[in-house]
């Protein structure tokens, strides 16, 4: 009989052997790989298992034989540990749309027409802008809901036509809001009914997070596994949101008090992440 998985929601739902093959194959991991992991890990289900120990098998299968491959299959996790503030999150968004050819900015003040507005994000190219609100999450099963879309919105509102830059292109018009987990079925309808842009791992189908991600090929210092959650946010703290910005700036890790070997190690991790190709 075909096992139920539970969600991180709590809900169950058949297990897909294709949904685990393909977030293997968007993991880089070779053809052998991911079907040696599908084995173990369907051998090993019952009715019932939870997502997160199928993931947490799946990763600890590919770690022992492809590690970059293993990161990347990490990153959705490593957004959730870009807390517990959202911060960095916001941080690594900025870093996001930078890739894509963005001026990005986070964590500004701008007036509305009737109110001033903290904006996580706002981002401008030579032919378009937009700004946008970051609701992040440390764990998956929590879904940005309508209410958050209508306050979306309404911020949007006020403020329509303000500027983020002096150009021409740089009046406010579109208003994103952005999550790393997922949206309500009505939060999405309404943001399509009312032009409000979404962004989640999934949403939409094409051009989401996860492979706006994928294509830029930038990583957060929370994929890297010789790092400690501690030691992790002391080098966030000092603006190290990034593998690559980790490698241009290896002299943060003194602040790690580390062993030159394990030191050398991390940064390796961190080179080989950068190098290679999803």
């Amino acid at each position: 009989m075909p096992a139920h998985v539970t969600k991180a929601d709590g809900s169950l739902e058949f297990f897909k052997i294709e949904k685990l093959r393909r977030s293997l194959r968007r993991s880089g991991a070779s053809v052998g790989e991911i079907q040696a992991v599908v084995e173990t890990v369907t051998s090993e289900l019952y009715d019932g298992i939870h997502t997160q120990e199928i993931y947490r098998r799946a990763f600890d299968l590919l770690r022992q034989t492809e590690r970059n491959a293993a990161a990347r299959y990490s990153l959705r996790r490593a957004l959730f540990a870009l807390g517990p503030s959202g911060f960095p999150f916001e941080q690594f968004l900025g870093r996001l749309f930078e890739a894509d050819g963005y001026t990005a900015r986070t964590g500004i003040i701008m007036n509305g027409r009737c109110a001033p507005h903290e904006i996580d994000i706002a981002a401008y190219s030579d032919s378009h802008s937009f700004i946008g609100e970051a609701k992040f999450h440390a764990r998956p099963g929590i879904k940005s809901d309508l209410q958050v879309a209508l306050y979306s919105y309404a911020r949007f509102l006020d403020l329509q036509g303000h500027k983020i830059c002096t150009e021409d292109y740089c009046g406010v018009s579109e208003f994103w809001l952005i999550t790393n987990t997922k949206f309500t079925t009505t939060a999405e309808k309404y943001a399509q009914c009312v032009g409000l842009k979404l962004l989640s791992w999934d949403y939409p189908r094409h051009n989401n997070l996860h492979d706006r991600i994928q294509r830029a090929g930038i990583y957060p210092l929370t994929v890297l596994s010789g790092l400690t959650n501690a030691q992790t946010a002391t080098l966030i703290e000092r603006g190290i949101i990034l593998c690559s910005e980790l490698v241009t700036h290896q002299h943060v890790l003194h602040y790690l008090h580390l062993p030159q070997a394990k030191a050398e190690a991390i940064i390796a991790e961190a080179m080989a992440l950068g190098q290679s190709e999803p």
